[in-house]
């Protein structure tokens, strides 16, 4: 489901609804919030990592771009919680992004500012998990927006793909 953007950017929110066969909603909760497993199982991770600033975690993540776009690096807050909504356990996870001075920009990297995610996560009643998600980030630069477009359009599905696979391959590292 695409939806415009507001602000006449050419750019899409996206939400995606979809499922994970053998994928308990617990740990694709946990794959999802473990950064440093993160590194072994997404390609387009280049630097990831979690910094406490002024008491509050946050988040730094730089992206792989195909040449010759320059990568993208993220800086941001989230927050999992683990919710009984009528009886279902839902895992939620919020994250935007923030300015942190102490976490300032790279040159020849380019600082995606504005960046939103949401994402709920429970039980498809068998073996496997829901995931519904909402996501928006303007990558910057001189990207045409049907670039932005396609990318995001061919890259979620591969997304759920490989997270379906680092599901299957953490209960095996930890």
């Amino acid at each position: 489901l695409l939806i415009p953007f507001p602000q006449q950017s050419g750019l899409y929110e996206y939400k995606i609804f979809g499922g994970l066969a053998d994928c308990p909603p617990k740990l694709c909760a946990d794959v999802y919030m473990d950064l440093d497993f993160r590194k072994e199982w997404d390609q387009y991770v280049k630097e990831l990592y979690e910094e406490t600033y002024d008491g509050e975690k946050v988040i730094y993540w730089e992206v792989k771009y195909p040449f010759p776009l320059s990568n993208r690096d993220y800086v941001y807050i989230r927050e999992c919680r683990e919710m009984d909504v009528d009886g279902r356990k839902i895992w939620v996870v919020l994250a935007k992004s923030v300015a942190v001075p102490q976490c300032p920009e790279k040159p020849g990297i380019i600082r995606v500012k504005s960046y939103k995610q949401s994402l709920a996560i429970e039980s498809d009643g068998k073996a496997g998990c829901k995931v519904y998600m909402y996501y928006f980030d303007n990558p910057g630069g001189m990207i045409p927006s049907w670039l932005v477009n396609w990318a995001a359009k061919s890259g979620v599905p591969a997304f759920l793909k490989d997270i379906q696979k680092a599901c299957l391959n953490y209960s095996k590292s930890t």
